[in-house]
């Protein structure tokens, strides 16, 4: 009984999940409605971090963490609007609080956490450079077009762009990113690969079958919508707790970003400790890189179009950290060879990050 439990949960738990977000829908008692939500949510996450293991095993690295990166992407973007569409002029700044707080989260939180946990496992663990450097150094540069120039631009009030200006910076950004799929999927796959290790089981195990992994294809997207749907039924009691706790609206992206990226993060986590450095690079760096090459293309258009307005430029303590977070990954990242200390490095530049959000 009990390995079946084990061994079914996986197919079931969407499904419910679903049925019981519906019944939440309609539920009356505040405080209970909550846990049960906050409960949905993280099981949500734990389901769909399964299914798209199941999916990178059938079809292979790089294509699974693409997968993950792109169903990610598609719930921030849909969290991003919705807030926006409820609330427009109260939230021009939440793209850009939200982008910047996912490229911190993925760069330090997330590397910091992969790079401590797996040098203290490993001691050393390796990822190729061929792959995860150009990644790197795209990510810099669509951080600088979006959240760094419309600080300096001058034909829009500061912190702001133009119409023209939106639009160019959007497909650049896009473009970005289709080359780099291109590269990472095609022209260059064998960069991201990683290398075998004996302390990953699923290296060694059977594929899973292909109706295996078309059903595990369905159940992540029942998973993430019940993520996107927990957390957007959440959003109302965070945006309260925050006002009461007189906490900064930057808090918001925040709280976006660590929900769109929890199932990223433990992946990652998961992999860097079974000593896959490079399936956790292309999910951290593949997750920011989508965060901005397709969430801000998406978020530009609905802004033209219905005439939202949208604040992107970084202040001046921001952009300070965002910049030490480039020239530091540039370092610790230049030589495919990690240990503690480069982790030890990230994670109190995230330290940095949240602090000086809630204390500015």
């Amino acid at each position: 009984m009990k390995n079946a439990i084990k061994r079914y949960w996986p197919e079931f738990v969407p499904i419910i999940l679903a049925a019981l977000l519906t019944f939440l829908l309609r539920a009356d008692a505040l405080y209970l409605r909550e846990v049960f939500l906050a409960l949905t949510l993280m099981t949500a996450v734990v389901a769909s971090v399964h299914h798209a293991e199941i999916i990178a095993h059938r079809v292979g690295e790089p294509f699974g963490t693409l997968i993950l990166a792109l169903a990610v992407t598609v719930i921030e973007t849909a969290l991003i609007l919705a807030v926006m569409f409820s609330a427009s002029t109260a939230n021009a700044l939440l793209p850009r609080d939200t982008i910047y707080a996912t490229v911190m989260i993925a760069c330090n939180g997330v590397v910091g956490i992969c790079l401590l946990l797996g040098g203290i496992r490993h001691k050393e663990q390796f990822f190729r450079i061929e792959g995860t450097g150009p990644g790197f150094a795209a990510l810099a540069t669509m951080c600088v077009l979006v959240l760094v120039m419309p600080v300096y631009t001058t034909s829009s009030p500061e912190g702001t762009y133009t119409n023209s200006q939106l639009i160019f910076v959007a497909l650049s950004s896009l473009s970005l990113w289709l080359v780099f799929v291109f590269i990472q999927t095609i022209r260059h796959r064998d960069y991201f690969l990683p290398n075998e290790s004996a302390f990953d089981e699923s290296v060694h195990a059977v594929p899973p079958s292909q109706r295996k992994a078309i059903s595990s294809f369905f159940l992540l997207c029942i998973s993430l919508v019940c993520v996107v749907g927990s957390a957007k039924l959440l959003s109302p009691s965070i945006y309260f707790a925050m006002e009461l706790a007189k906490a900064p609206k930057a808090l918001a992206g925040i709280v976006i970003a660590a929900i769109v990226l929890l199932p990223e993060a433990w992946a990652a986590i998961r992999a860097a400790n079974a000593d896959r450095l490079q399936t956790s690079m292309n999910l951290t760096i593949g997750s920011a890189m989508a965060s901005i090459g397709l969430t801000i293309p998406i978020v530009v258009a609905a802004c033209v179009v219905f005439k939202l307005p949208l604040t992107l430029g970084l202040d001046p303590k921001d952009l300070t950290l965002l910049m030490l977070t480039f020239l530091i990954g540039s370092i610790t990242l230049s030589s495919g060879r990690t240990n503690v200390m480069q982790g030890a490095i990230h994670l109190v530049l995230f330290a940095s990050f949240l602090f000086l959000t809630l204390v500015p």
